[in-house]
């Protein structure tokens, strides 16, 4: 697949992502039995999986989204800014967290500081791919489709300068 000036190799298949999807949703599930988590869905990126995600999810529950900012081209800015604001109040609420991929891991880290202000009674993050190679601010991953290496990904909702985000399946950079 070529996106704008890259090339990319098929990586995750449609039927591998809804799979894993389906696993992590029943793990969900079974770990908030008795309980009404919010999902929140961090834009643009996790789109995909929070639909796919959410349509598997059976314990009452409610979604929302918020818009972070903190990649540029193919590399990290190192900046994360919040673009469209979380509106509801989360305080004494279980806070699932709905990410495409953790790699630095700056963004969730001062995102779930950000949260902490407003005294939920958990927050899990859950995200769809992890590149531990990457990772540079230690987060608590408890929901995580799959880890992959320090290669940049598109597809399924990843881009590349907002291209590529329209395929059923993941793509790995060719180099």
């Amino acid at each position: 697949m070529n996106v704008l000036d890259k090339t990319f190799r098929p990586f995750l298949s449609a039927e591998v992502l809804n799979e894993r999807i389906k696993e992590l949703a029943t793990q969900i599930n079974k770990d908030y039995i008795g309980k009404n988590p919010i999902f929140i869905g961090i834009l643009n990126g996790s789109f995909m999986f929070a639909s796919d995600l959410y349509k598997n999810i059976t314990v009452p529950s409610t979604i929302s989204f918020i818009k972070l900012v903190s990649y540029k081209g193919t590399t990290s800015t190192g900046t994360v800014i919040t673009a469209i604001g979380l509106e509801e109040d989360l305080s004494d609420k279980d806070v699932i967290l709905i990410e495409d991929i953790v790699d630095t891991g700056k963004t969730m880290k001062e995102f779930v500081a950000t949260l902490h202000k407003q005294s939920p009674a958990s927050i899990q993050i859950c995200t769809l791919l992890h590149k531990p190679e990457a990772l540079q601010h230690p987060l608590d991953l408890k929901y995580v489709g799959f880890e992959i290496p320090n290669k940049f990904v598109v597809g399924y909702g990843l881009d590349y300068d907002g291209f590529g985000r329209n395929s059923q399946e993941i793509f790995q950079l060719d180099e």
